[in-house]
């Protein structure tokens, strides 16, 4: 059975049994992955020993990570059915908006930059409830059908989806719109990344984020959506960083990219070392 049809297998059964359910059930099936995927495992408890800085993690800690990772999948299946205003004044806490708005009325539009952190989805679909004017740019799933299937949960609310191949001319236009660009920033998909010191190793970083702001004047934004213990949600926001302008026709070089990455990065890593169970890499991201 392929990707397409689990999913709509998992969004069928998300929408039709009691939430406490659907949540025993996501927690077995994670529980199963856990145990029967070597690979993944092994990944995701080498990157806890590097966030971590320890020789060693518990394997309640590994756990944690797969059915953290299901219960993301849950939230965005849901998402449609469960997330009202009368949700997000219950269940969501927001640190900081004022940053948003203090980019929006520059005129330049925002670049908010995140991680495979948390709920990033729900993020997607919270924050034009709140007002903003989202786009995300999101990679495209092999099955059409699955990227179908997840661009029209994202629609929902309003959210324009950007695909990676179409990025460098779409996101120009939508800032020219002062729309709020999201970009997971964390973990690069192809040979466009740059190699940067991330929480204490090297590797392969998106340069996108960095380059949109270097070349359109747009500042980043670093916004997390993250789960508390309590079952509920805050959204982190930090402060804008705004570029250096360019003058002329100057180019953007390596050293201004990185510069700017090592800004946003930095705050990163801080809520990926704050919230390591809910970091959601199923590969080894560190390399020898």
């Amino acid at each position: 059975m392929g990707n397409y049809h689990l999913y709509k297998i998992g969004l069928y059964w998300a929408k039709v049994l009691p939430l406490g359910l659907s949540r025993a059930l996501v927690r077995l099936l994670c529980d199963l992955h856990y145990c029967f995927s070597k690979a993944d495992r092994l990944a995701v408890e080498n990157n806890l020993k590097v966030i971590l800085g320890k020789p060693e993690v518990r394997p309640k800690e590994v756990r944690a990570v797969f059915r953290n990772f299901g219960q993301y999948l849950l939230e965005f299946f849901v998402s449609t059915t469960s997330v009202k205003p009368a949700f997000i004044r219950s269940h969501v806490h927001v640190n900081n908006i004022e940053h948003l708005n203090d980019v929006l009325q520059k005129g330049k539009g925002g670049i908010i930059v995140s991680a495979h952190l948390g709920s990033w989805e729900m993020g997607g679909i919270v924050l034009p409830m709140l007002g903003f004017p989202l786009s995300v740019v999101a990679l495209a799933h092999k099955d059409p059908r699955v990227n179908a299937l997840f661009n029209a949960q994202r629609e929902t609310y309003g959210v324009r989806v950007i695909q990676t191949d179409v990025a460098v001319r779409r996101v120009a236009d939508h800032l020219q719109q002062n729309r709020l660009i999201a970009i997971l920033a964390d973990r690069t998909f192809g040979s466009r990344g740059i190699a940067m010191d991330f929480l204490g190793r090297k590797a392969m970083i998106p340069k996108g984020p960095a380059f949109f702001s270097l070349k359109t004047g747009a500042p980043i934004v670093p916004v997390f959506f993250l789960r508390t213990d309590d079952g509920r949600f805050e959204i982190n926001i930090y402060p804008s960083i705004d570029p250096p302008a360019l003058e002329g026709q100057a180019r953007v070089t390596d050293a201004m990219v990185r510069d700017c990455i090592r800004k946003y990065l930095t705050v990163m890593e801080q809520e990926i070392i704050k919230n390591p169970t809910q970091w959601l890499i199923f590969r080894e991201f560190w390399q020898s």
